[in-house]
């Protein structure tokens, strides 16, 4: 089998659906896109995936594309990460998937885009803040739930966690500070311990450019 990600180094989303395939032990390869010079947004990477955004995942000629869409394949494919599998587990996997791009993903991606990859006079200052209070809420609940375990669903890491942490390994600034979120950072710690974890940056190949 051949799976090809579509990817680039600082896409929080696309490291969700590498690390998922890199902990399930599924073989892939990483297929660099350089976002920032637009390829994206190009006519042939749209004809790949009209949303023109990234991940997609060419599984043998089956395209798939959002980072949920590709850890579920995954867990599909090779029963791991899915916990014990039932039906109530994978969905509450589901649940957590759905808060994390609402919630955590969904805010901290664009926050750290704005803090992090536009030139510095063009960064708004309103819209800055106002995604940063979002994040701060959205870590608040993760950080309660994992005061209270050591994984989002069941006894075992699982998509869930994959999805959650997509943006947390992140050196750049967005609002996290890991010193701040005591129960988070440890379980980043236990997610960093698993065999063939690594850091979105040497999964993948950066895009961005400093001018």
């Amino acid at each position: 089998m051949t799976n090809t990600l579509y990817c680039f180094g600082e896409s929080g989303n696309a490291y969700k659906a590498a690390i998922a395939l890199q902990l399930a032990g599924l073989p892939w390869t990483a297929r660099h896109v350089d976002f920032f010079a637009g390829e994206a947004r190009s006519p042939e990477f749209r004809a790949l995936n009209p949303m023109g955004e990234v991940p997609v995942l060419d599984a043998d000629g089956l395209i798939l594309t959002q980072s949920g869409v590709i850890q579920d394949w995954v867990m599909d494919e090779t029963g791991l990460l899915c916990g014990d599998g039932a039906r109530a587990t994978r969905r509450e996997i589901l649940r957590w998937t759905i808060f994390d791009n609402q919630k955590v993903s969904g805010q901290a991606g664009p926050l750290r885009f704005l803090m992090n990859f536009l030139p510095e006079d063009k960064r708004p200052a309103g819209a800055i803040e106002y995604l940063a209070g979002r994040v701060k809420g959205a870590l608040s609940v993760l950080e309660a739930e994992l005061s209270t375990r050591d994984w989002l669903v069941g006894d075992s890491l699982t998509c869930a966690d994959l999805s959650c942490c997509g943006y947390l390994f992140y050196p750049e600034p967005f609002g996290f500070a890991r010193a701040e979120y005591p129960a988070i950072d440890a379980w980043l710690d236990r997610i960093a311990a698993q065999p063939g974890w690594a850091h979105p940056y040497d999964l993948m190949t950066r895009a961005f450019r400093a001018a």
